[in-house]
């Protein structure tokens, strides 16, 4: 069963006190498996015609009223600062969003940590600041419903003046939904308060939809602050966009290098140690539900394979707290900085590029053809990347690792290190690389449906 098959499931219309009516599908719906889509980059070059294409592509946005529906294709849409001002929102407006967005991701590369091979200068055109004004996204079920789904986007660009198509990206994975390094993706999501779906038994508890949704209320009692006037802000969220070259081929000789200087006779001992940077196997099975070896029927099964804490595993025995997954959801455990995980936590739309991850590839093979768009929502986004980027990516200080990096995101000037705790001393592995180079990225606001047609029609004048 699918993710979104397994939210299907469980959705019970009667109990959401959302507005879904007004949010955008794209918020609280999941990617589909298979799946495949089309990221597009525009730049509004006349204010009326940007208004005019953003009412044309309103009409083929759906509501979350039916985020659960069986859908062949979708769309969401969000906007930059920039591309609200060549848009001609008011100034007062403009002035209500968050300063970070104000200034775009290229502005704030220093919070983000994004230097040396990560800096903006190294980023692909369509990303240059001020360049990306409207992000387009359709995901769809096959290669036929894209081409239904990028006709009408096409068609209503092309009956537009005065916007420009400055980037465009194909995407897409099969059944199994592997990212570049051949892991299963975007298994762990926040339950949303409100939204009408049910929890699982065991699953961590829903998440205040004030954390996702302008508007509501938050993990703190109250709403995030959002702009004015409320028919721009109420409903909205924001997104953060940023595009990954994966260098899988680095990745898979640092896998197979570091088991064979261990002592370790092949394959097992690579995934196992694979297994242990990320936090799961490659199927999705979490190491706390499978500490020894892969379960791939766990992994595919979204009933069970995200129904874990770290209660048993404090000091990180089984699921070291250097991995990637353990790194970005600490769950329960025990931080030397204390942060409220709930305050970060993320919807996240990520979508994978180029030819499927295979085990014999290497470094050679690495040729800016494969990556992934690592895509969230949150209405705190631009303070919880930073966050995650200085503090939980980027060093170690909250697990007392010091300045150990996350092993598959984190930038790695120099070769890194990555801790396995054992028994009776633990394993330090050195010559961790930037396995993931940034190629580019935006800050973007996601508007209701009310607050795109607001937008398309002037509703200031």
């Amino acid at each position: 069963m699918s993710i979104l098959n397994d939210l299907k499931a469980r959705f019970i219309g009667d109990q959401a006190t959302l507005a879904l009516d007004d949010i955008q599908a794209l918020i609280l719906r999941s990617r589909p498996e298979p799946y495949v889509g089309v990221h597009a980059m525009l730049h509004i070059d006349e204010a009326a015609g940007g208004r005019a294409l953003l009412g044309r592509m309103a009409e083929h946005v759906p509501s979350a009223a039916g985020w659960t529906d069986d859908r062949d294709a979708w769309m969401g849409l969000a906007i930059s600062f920039e591309g609200l001002k060549a848009l001609g929102v008011p100034q007062a407006s403009l002035e209500s969003f968050p300063l970070p967005f104000q200034q775009g991701m290229a502005q704030r590369a220093e919070q983000l940590r994004d230097t040396g091979a990560n800096a903006p200068e190294h980023w692909d055109d369509a990303f240059a600041p001020g360049a990306c004004h409207i992000a387009l996204t359709i995901y769809a079920r096959d290669d036929a419903a894209l081409a239904l789904a990028l006709d009408q986007a096409m068609k209503a660009l092309d009956e537009s003046s005065g916007v420009t198509l400055v980037g465009r990206h194909a995407f897409g994975a099969d059944e199994e939904a592997k990212n570049p390094f051949g892991f299963r993706d975007s298994i762990s999501q926040p339950l949303v308060a409100g939204s009408g779906v049910a929890p699982l038994p065991g699953q961590e508890r829903a998440i205040a939809a004030g954390e996702f949704i302008l508007g509501e209320n938050s993990e703190t009692g109250k709403p995030v602050a959002m702009p004015e006037p409320p028919e721009l802000g109420r409903n909205g969220s924001y997104v953060v966009l940023r595009k990954y070259e994966s260098q899988a081929g680095a990745f898979n000789d640092f896998i197979r290098g570091q088991a064979h200087a261990s002592g370790g006779d092949g394959g097992a001992d690579e995934e196992l140690l694979a297994a242990k940077l990320v936090g799961r196997w490659r199927s999705g099975a979490p190491l706390p539900l499978a500490p020894d070896h892969d379960d791939p029927a766990l992994g595919a099964d979204p009933q069970r394979n995200n129904g874990f804490d770290y209660s048993r595993d404090p000091r990180g025995m089984v699921c070291p707290h250097a991995s990637h997954m353990r790194r970005l959801n600490p769950r329960d455990s025990q931080l030397s900085i204390l942060t409220d995980v709930n305050i970060h936590r993320i919807i996240r739309r990520s979508s994978t590029y180029g030819p499927k991850w295979r085990r014999e590839l290497t470094a050679r093979d690495d040729r800016g053809e494969r990556g992934i768009y690592f895509i969230f929502i949150s209405a705190r986004a631009y303070d919880t990347i930073e966050f995650l980027q200085q503090e939980w990516i980027n060093r170690g200080n909250f697990i007392d690792l010091g300045t150990e990096r996350d092993p598959l995101v984190g930038l790695h000037d120099t070769p890194g290190t990555f801790t396995i705790p054992q028994q009776p001393v633990r394993r330090r592995i050195d010559g961790v690389g930037t396995f993931n180079r940034l190629r580019g990225g935006e800050y973007l606001f996601m508007p209701s449906l009310g607050a795109l047609r607001w937008i398309a029609g002037g509703g200031w004048q």
